[in-house]
């Protein structure tokens, strides 16, 4: 540590999202984003600001947060100045809900959710909307739009996945030589058994089935979301649970997510993830309570 540069100086920066670079006296700001989107303006600012206070760098955080390293400490105040007149800030950092993070499920053919809207949504309601208060520890949240789990929603503290779901019809099958069902399958869910298609208790809700029948075993889907709870990744990596419910709609997702939250910050010991207070407190207990809308009902009470 510097002799300019104090330690508590050195924390009270961090918690607004600058961090100490490595044996220097010099920060890294951690500049939010909304699901990793810049507008081609923000991206302008990013790279003026990284040339004017820092050395140049822009790099990539992997809760799609853009780092500017290089900063002097006596800098920051016009940095952050000049970062918000492109409507960026900094942050990030600290025992919050983190930064969201999303795929491209809104632009991809595998998507079957709009996962920018709803991440944004979620920005806005949790990451902003709970930023002035201190968890017993950090929560990260995650958006995928599909099973290929390209964003790894599985393993955040809560993730939400897009699905669509069959609902086959086995009787319509014609016992075709080569079904098309089983070609569209990408995990060898459907099968043909004795001369007819059935699927396995493995199925994904991929949607890659949807109408390929050409007899309409496959023609009924039910779109929506899964949701997993107490994932983890890092030093300790655990998958989340899913969730016994299948979500058909966007509020009842919001609803789930702040009932998660509220029993996090409600039950979890100072320092504890949210996959150890399940653990400690019991997993069918915490969700059967979170999806009865338990903790919502006394949000000011937990918070207060």
């Amino acid at each position: 540590m510097t002799a300019n540069i104090t330690a508590e100086q050195v924390k009270q920066l961090k918690g607004d999202g600058f961090l100490r670079n490595k044996a220097t006296d010099r920060f890294s700001a951690r500049v939010i984003t909304v699901n990793g989107r810049v507008t081609s303006e923000q991206t302008a600012k990013l790279a003026e600001a990284a040339a004017r206070y820092g050395e140049g760098i822009v790099s990539l955080t992997s809760r799609l947060t853009f780092e500017i390293p290089g900063i002097q400490v006596d800098d920051i105040p016009e940095f952050k100045k000049f970062i918000a007149e492109a409507g960026l800030t900094t942050g990030g950092t600290g025992n919050k809900v983190r930064p969201i993070v999303s795929c491209k499920g809104t632009i991809c053919h595998f998507g079957l959710i709009d996962t920018f809207s709803i991440s944004e949504r979620i920005h806005h309601e949790f990451y902003e909307g709970y930023r002035s208060y201190t968890l017993p520890y950090k929560f990260k949240i995650a958006v995928g739009g599909c099973p290929n789990n390209c964003q790894k929603p599985n393993i955040n503290d809560l993730g939400v996945v897009g699905a669509s779901r069959p609902k086959p019809d086995f009787s319509k099958c014609n016992g075709c030589a080569k079904c098309r069902v089983v070609e569209a399958c990408p995990i060898g869910c459907a099968k043909m058994i004795d001369g007819k298609m059935t699927m396995t208790d493995i199925c994904l809700w991929c949607g890659r089935c949807a109408g390929v029948c050409p007899f309409g075993v496959t023609d009924e889907h039910e779109d929506g979301m899964k949701v997993y709870l107490g994932g983890r990744w890092g030093k300790q990596i655990r998958i989340g649970t899913l969730i016994d419910h299948f979500f058909t709609d966007e509020d009842e997702v919001m609803a789930f997510i702040e009932n998660a939250l509220l029993y996090y910050i409600e039950n979890a010991l100072p320092g504890e993830r949210l996959e150890s207070t399940l653990e400690r407190l019991g997993f069918e207990d915490a969700e059967k309570r979170i999806l009865a809308g338990e903790f919502l009902a006394r949000k000011d009470k937990i918070l207060a």
